[in-house]
């Protein structure tokens, strides 16, 4: 039988190196909402009510290369249209530019890059019952969102940062070959297929639209960045509690995957040399 990942496991927290930590972490702060948990000289943590959803690590002398293989966007999930719509407003008002927005049918999603080029996404789902299948998986699509009925939602109240239940929803990886790709998430770590489109894969646990997405748009072909980089340093997944890990680490090493331990924790590259961080909520 094909390993399957346990069907609560999410996506934890990523990591980015930046140019300017500070300048960074104000932006994260007050264009995003996310709040301060942790600093040290070289790093920076970031997130909601005590949650770690983003650490910045500090790489003066870094460089971004775009069409390499990496960070597509990192994708925060709201709980509903009121507070997606909260936030819009909130951003409107900041004058920060809004890069695109995208109704997916399954979700709302709104775009905007970091000031050094790394993407983001904020959305909110449609309710489960909602979503459409057919023969070739979940039926997702680009299409226009009402914006001014997104902003109508939303509460009238002053912004104070993203609320209580704000997760990393998904992340969307650059690779250089989405077969390889899909496959290693799949027939290695036991995600589900959910859509694959030209150019790309979205893959999850527990039946969710995606977890996981991995194009290679720009990055057909491309080379791993070098050491010291800018952008993704590694993101973790999150496994419902220690025994889902070690299922999934017995996975791993019955199929000689290289994976190694330090800290609880578990570390392994992706075919692309997107760097994971293996990890128990419990």
């Amino acid at each position: 039988m094909p390993f399957i990942i346990d069907p609560a496991t999410t996506i934890g927290s990523l990591t980015l190196a930046v140019i300017d930590m500070d300048y960074m972490s104000k932006f994260y702060c007050n264009v995003i909402g996310l709040t301060e948990l942790n600093r040290q000289d070289r790093y920076v943590e970031l997130g909601t009510h005590g949650k770690l959803l983003l650490r910045l690590e500090s790489s003066p002398k870094g460089k971004q290369y775009p069409r390499s293989m990496g960070l597509f966007h990192q994708a925060i999930r709201l709980l509903g249209r009121r507070e997606l719509g909260h936030w819009l407003n909130h951003l409107l008002k900041s004058q920060y530019p809004l890069g695109g927005a995208g109704d997916h049918l399954v979700s709302e999603a709104l775009y905007l890059t970091d000031p050094e080029g790394n993407g983001i996404e904020l959305y909110c789902d449609r309710p489960r019952e909602s979503w459409e299948f057919d023969e070739n998986g979940i039926k997702m699509d680009t299409l226009e969102v009402n914006l001014k009925s997104l902003q109508a939602a939303a509460q009238d109240t002053p912004f104070g940062g993203l609320p209580q239940g704000t997760t990393v929803g998904h992340i969307h990886l650059r690779v250089n070959d989405v077969q390889e790709a899909v496959e290693f998430y799949r027939d290695l770590l036991g995600f589900q297929l959910m859509a694959l489109w030209p150019g790309a894969g979205f893959l999850s646990a527990g039946g969710y639209h995606h977890h996981i997405g991995v194009n290679m748009w720009n990055s057909r072909g491309a080379v791993p960045p070098p050491a010291g980089s800018l952008g993704l340093v590694n993101y973790s997944i999150l496994l419902p509690d220690m025994k889902a890990l070690n299922s999934l680490v017995r996975q791993l090493n019955s199929v000689h995957y290289p994976v190694e331990m330090s800290d609880e924790k578990w570390f392994l590259q992706d075919p692309s040399k997107n760097k994971i961080v293996l990890m128990a909520a419990e």
